[in-house]
């Protein structure tokens, strides 16, 4: 490897905007995410469905299924 090109590696901490911190290491200072594994709807359980523009009322009147 040659000397002198690699950039600095620091341990940091990772912040998501939930308030869970996990620390890691990184080539950058700081990071901050919008979602992580503590509030990402897969991981917890608790998936929403959101309704753009009525896409899930066009899928049923296109299918034909009912929500029985």
């Amino acid at each position: 490897m040659k000397p002198d090109i690699h950039p600095e590696y620091h341990k940091v901490v990772a912040t998501c905007a939930c308030g869970n911190q996990i620390e890691t290491g990184s080539v950058n200072t700081e990071i901050k995410v919008e979602i992580c594994a503590k509030c990402h709807p897969f991981f917890t359980g608790k998936q929403k469905l959101v309704d753009t523009a009525g896409r899930v009322e066009k899928f049923m009147r296109k299918y034909g299924l009912n929500n029985k």
